[in-house]
Parts: structure tokens; sequence; C-alpha cells
């Protein structure tokens, strides 16, 4: 599993925001490295055990010893910002990363710049980010974390051979941090260099063999190459050294839904759900299950869970969380023909975010990223001038803030529009500026060769949907319904 925090600004495409956000004790051997400031021995020393777990990707376990280490020092920024990202709900990530920025200036200048390039990425400013990074990496050129952090920035914004560099660099400074094996085996994975990928997972096994997240990643590898037993095999080992290892119980799921077992899928997640430690994990197993349905075009059924999942963080007011249920059940309502229906979800999901703690730059770009909602369901329904209207405002508002996941959401909008008014050539012109990791994209270009009359170039399309293996969500489950549909034609 790698990391991540994701803010739903739309369903198709998430902005990820990838972290490795953790600094080093200070120790005479740490010279050079991002200095941890606090008040008390104590609350070093337990940041340094949740630090620890959290590079492992055991955030439930890591919260104990973080939240000692507030209680030691109330003024830890750097343990705010790390609790941030574990937290099992959007309203306890913004309130600790908001408490991470105020006390920011008890700080090192190496711990604000963290502090500031993770608040830029969750405000969806990835070149902020970025360039706080290459600013730490700058200072702190012989630490390791710097350089991972500004990898995984470069990562989240698809420059995977810059990733790839830092990775690297990170690797020759210190050969037995762990944490950059497992970013370096997503980074070859997504470039479709399998050997280097399972040789830095296989490294990161070798490294910690009895911590769980080492064989997870290798397993979401061989789930990916479509080894589904062999990925089952390795979840279980995952799970055999913590039992309570979510990623590789939704992982699990994930191989027997690709199987077409269905219900066993659904099985591993009530288990889930029954052993939830939290309401994020009872999240987590609802989604999923929602996810499921959607595979295997029951959008009604994945309604139902999605409600649940809703319900869970309304009894919280839980708006971040709220607003992405609703996209979510906005996205079912779209793809099941509710257009209406979906549009007033969309716009609900605006509305409820504005009640967040988030900032007012995170409120702006969700309601900037709600063009992209507006433009598919104008599209729809067959309102091309409105869709186009809503295709161009909100490029050139993504475009202002140079946000390269967003800018491809839109050229995927383009791509649709183009599709239904029969332009193939100009449609798959704006998908190949597209996300990649996006499903979707390679379903509509199936459907723009199909236009062309080329049925052997898109049963290629609609087989890579078919075969992406990603981690489920529904952007993943309706493009791969829709091209099993479309392939029965071909």
């Amino acid at each position: 599993m790698k990391k991540t925090v994701s803010v739903f600004i739309s369903f198709f495409v998430l902005p990820l925001i990838l972290i490795s956000m953790f600094g080093c004790s200070i120790k005479p051997k740490d010279a050079g490295k991002i200095p941890v400031t606090t008040s008390s021995d104590d609350a070093k020393q337990n940041f340094i055990k949740g630090r620890d777990l959290t590079e492992a990707l055991q955030g439930q376990e890591s919260l104990q010893y973080l939240d000692k280490a507030i209680q030691e020092d109330s003024t830890f920024a750097l343990a705010y910002l790390t609790r941030s990202a574990f937290q099992p709900t959007a309203k306890d990530l913004f309130d600790d990363l908001n408490k991470a920025v105020s006390f920011a200036g008890n700080a090192s200048q190496g711990e604000q710049l963290m502090i500031s390039g993770f608040e830029a990425g969750v405000n969806a400013n990835p070149m902020k980010q970025i360039a706080d990074y290459e600013k730490l990496v700058s200072l702190y050129p012989q630490d390791e974390r710097a350089h991972n952090l500004l990898a995984n920035a470069y990562f989240g914004q698809f420059e995977d051979q810059k990733a790839i560099d830092e990775y690297k660099k990170a690797e020759e400074i210190n050969p037995n941090y762990s944490p950059t094996y497992n970013s370096l085996g997503y980074a070859y994975r997504r470039v479709e260099n399998y050997p280097e990928s399972e040789k830095a997972f296989q490294k990161y096994i070798e490294l910690i063999p009895n911590d769980p997240n080492p064989y997870d990643s290798y397993a979401e590898l061989l789930l990916k190459e479509g080894k589904f037993d062999a990925a089952i095999e390795n979840y279980q080992k995952a799970l055999s050294h913590d039992a309570g290892f979510v990623s590789s119980k939704v992982g699990i799921a994930t191989a027997y839904m690709y199987q077409g077992k269905y219900e066993e899928s659904r099985k591993e997640l009530q288990q889930l759900f029954d052993s939830a430690r939290n309401d994020g994990e009872r999240r987590t197993a609802l989604f999923n299950m929602a996810v499921t349905y959607a595979d295997e075009g029951k959008s009604e059924m994945a309604l139902t869970e999605m409600d649940k999942e809703y319900a869970i963080a309304e009894k919280e007011n839980d708006y971040g969380n709220m607003s992405g249920d609703l996209t979510a059940i906005a996205t079912i309502l779209y793809e099941s023909g509710k257009y209406k229906e979906a549009l007033d979800k969309f716009q609900q999901s605006v509305e409820v975010f504005n009640k967040s703690t988030s900032s007012q730059a995170l409120k702006d770009n969700v309601k900037l990223g709600n063009l992209y909602n507006e433009g598919i369901v104008a599209l729809k329904m067959n309102e091309i001038k409105t869709a186009t209207e809503k295709a161009d405002e909100f490029m050139a508002g993504v475009k202002a803030i140079n946000n390269s996941l967003q800018i491809r959401q839109a050229n995927q909008l383009m791509g649709m529009i183009a599709l239904e008014q029969k332009k193939p050539d100009d449609c798959l012109s704006y998908l190949k500026d597209a996300n990649q990791q996006n499903p979707y994209n390679f379903y509509y270009s199936g459907k723009a060769y199909e236009l062309k009359g080329d049925k052997q170039k898109a049963k290629e399309y609609y087989d890579k949907v078919m075969n992406f293996n990603a981690l489920p969500g529904f952007n993943t489950a309706f493009a791969r319904y829709n091209a099993k549909t479309m392939l029965k034609n071909i």
C-alpha cells in the first residue's frame, strides 16, 4: 500500500497527495538530517515510535504514540502533521493540519517546509508543494526523507522519471531506508517496468520481513499483472503479520471481485466491517462493498451501501467525507442515467464541503472541480453548448493554478465532448493528454476507434479496461462494466 490522502474534487479524478512527511530524531549521526523540534524528550520518543509505525503504514497503531507525543507537548507541530495523515475522518485531518500550521513558527525551517508543502498538496496546489520540497532537498541534501517527499510529489503529478531519480537518490543516501523501496516499486509499476517493480518490492520485504506492508505492496503488483491467486497469497502473508491490516483485507476482496467471485468479495468486506476499529475502517468496508456492486452492474445496491457510508460521516458532521460521499452517490446516479438527480447531488457535495474546516483555497478548488461534473451531466443531457462552456471554463481555471491532474481531467471532458460530436480523431487527441491511470479513458478511446470503424483497435482498448486491475474505485468499476458490455457486441 502506498499511503495517500484523497480529497474529493470530482469523482473520476481525485488529486492524490502522496505523503512521506516524517522527520528524523536528533542524534549525532543524524547531522544533515531534518530535525525534530519539541520541548519534551518523552514527546520526541513517542513521536519516533509513531513515526516508525506510520512509515510502515500502520497508521492505526501509530496513533497511540502520536497522541502521547502531543499530550507531552501540545505545540508539537510535526506530531500534529504526522497524525493528520492517518486520522480516520476528513474533519480530524484538517483539524490536525490546522494545528500543525498554527504551531509551525516553533519548528525548524525544514519542518516548516514539510508542513507548508503538505498543506499546499491538500489545498490542490501541487506546484507550491513541489517548490517547498525542492527547497527542503536543497537545505537537507543528505536526508533520504526529504528526497522521498520530493519524489512522492513528482509521482503525484505523473512526473515518473523525476520521481524515480529522487527515489534512487534516497536509496543512495540510506540503502536500508525501507519506504524508498515501497515507493520505487509503485513508480516502476506505473511505467509498466514490472521486473524493476518486483525487484524493489522484494528488497522492501528483505528489509522488514516481519511487517505487513511489504507483502501488501508486492500483492498489489501481482494484482496488476492479473496473478490473482498469488496476490491473495501475499495479502494473506501481510495479514499473518498484522491481522488488522485493512489494505490487505481490501486487496483480497478486490482479487475475488476481478475473478467474478462477488459474494466471496463481499464476505471479506463484511468481515472487515464487523471487525472495524473505527469509523474510517467501517467506511472503507462500505465503500468497497459499493464498488463490488457497481462492478457487477447492481447500481441500486451500490447506492444502498453509499447511503450507509454517508450516514457515518453525517453522524460526526464530517463535512469533507460527506462531500466525497455525495460525489460518489452522484456518480452512481449519473451512470444509472439519472442525470438531474446526479446534478443535484454534485451541487450538494460542493455546498456541504463549504461547511468543512478546510481552507478557502480548497473550497474554491472543489467548486472549480464541479465544473467537470456539470459538464459531463450537460453532455449526457445533449446540451453540447453548455458542456463545452463548462469544459473551457474548467480548463482555464486549472491551467491558472497549474494543477496537472485536473488539466488531465479537463482533457478527458473535452475528449468526451468530441466523441459525442462524432469527432473520433479529436477525441483520441484529447485522451492522449488525459489521465492514463483512469481506465475510463481507455473505454472512451475504444468507443472512438469503433466510431472510426476499427473494431480490432476498439477491442484492444476495451481489453485494457478489463485488465487494468487497479485497486477498486467507481471509475474502474463502471468502466469495466461498460467495456464488458461493448465487448459482447464486437
